[in-house]
């Protein structure tokens, strides 16, 4: 989710709620103790040289249990954000503690933002040797077909 489309579905909110990908909520006494822009320049298996930006929150929690944080706080901590970093308009990550620092994406179901597991890929599979997966199919469930475009006189070639 993009910071337009997090910053639409929050004013339409009462309640800030994120949903851990297990279906349970971050405690709701959390606080957003940084919203900024991260850049990473990278070069990949491939030799590509590469840029991404990623808006990122970091969720915590403490033992403030009095501590609720409102949608219209975190919308006046994104707005300042935006003025003073220049924030662009990227994809949300969010940064949330649990055996170690989780890195997550976003979404919303109407009613809860859900923190989305995030996996590692190769970004240069056409060129470090990975085979790609091929489908398995059994021989004998594939149909042959009558008449073959390129037989004599179909008018293909």
């Amino acid at each position: 989710m993009k910071l337009s489309d997090f910053k639409k579905q929050l004013s339409s909110t009462n309640e800030l709620i994120f949903e851990l990908p297990n279906g349970t909520n971050v405690p709701n006494h959390f606080h957003v103790t940084e919203v900024g822009q991260v850049t990473k320049h990278f070069i990949d298996c491939g030799g590509t040289i590469r840029n991404e930006k990623v808006v990122n929150f970091q969720l915590w929690e403490a033992n403030d249990f009095d501590h609720r944080l409102a949608p219209q706080k975190l919308m006046s901590i994104i707005e300042l954000s935006e003025k003073k970093l220049g924030l662009e308009d990227a994809e949300i990550e969010v940064e949330y503690q649990s055996d170690t620092i989780g890195k997550y994406g976003i979404d919303f179901n109407g009613k809860n933002f859900i923190l989305t597991s995030k996996q590692t890929n190769c970004l240069a599979s056409d060129s470090c040797g990975i085979p790609t997966e091929k489908l398995k199919v059994n021989l004998s469930q594939l149909q042959s077909t009558s008449q073959s475009c390129c037989a004599p006189g179909s008018g293909c070639c």
